[in-house]
């Protein structure tokens, strides 16, 4: 079992800037990949961007993309999700994910652990 905590949401103005970090636990050995996906309130969920847990290598949706950035420091076991120019419409629940066998997958049924989530606003 892997457990995942995200931490670093808030509230922020339109322009501004957020990190979200993505805390694993327990069989972290058995990550492939990471995803970070959002839901906003009467939407359905949505992928946001993922990372490769070995190699780095990213993905991200096009409403984030040059704006958002993945990373992830094996040694902490922690995924980050760095957000620029924070839009009104980027207000949503942000989720990590972990994969035991995929990576670089937009598709939330590929994600074999979660996190509780983490409320980020941005005011207009």
């Amino acid at each position: 079992q892997v457990q995942l905590v995200e931490s670093g949401g808030g509230l922020v103005q339109a322009g501004g800037s957020l990190r979200l970090s993505c805390a694993a636990s327990g069989r972290t050995f058995g990550i492939y990949g990471m995803g970070w996906f959002r839901q906003a309130p009467g939407k359905e969920r949505e992928f946001v961007a993922a990372i490769t847990w070995r190699g780095g290598r990213t993905s991200f949706a096009d409403s984030v993309k040059g704006r958002f950035t993945i990373s992830r420091d094996n040694a902490k076991n922690t995924a980050y999700l760095q957000m620029n120019s924070l839009k009104p419409e980027d207000t949503a629940v942000y989720s990590c994910a972990a994969s035991k066998t995929l990576s670089l997958v937009a598709s939330s049924q590929a994600y074999d652990y979660w996190g509780q989530g983490t409320q980020v606003t941005v005011s207009s």
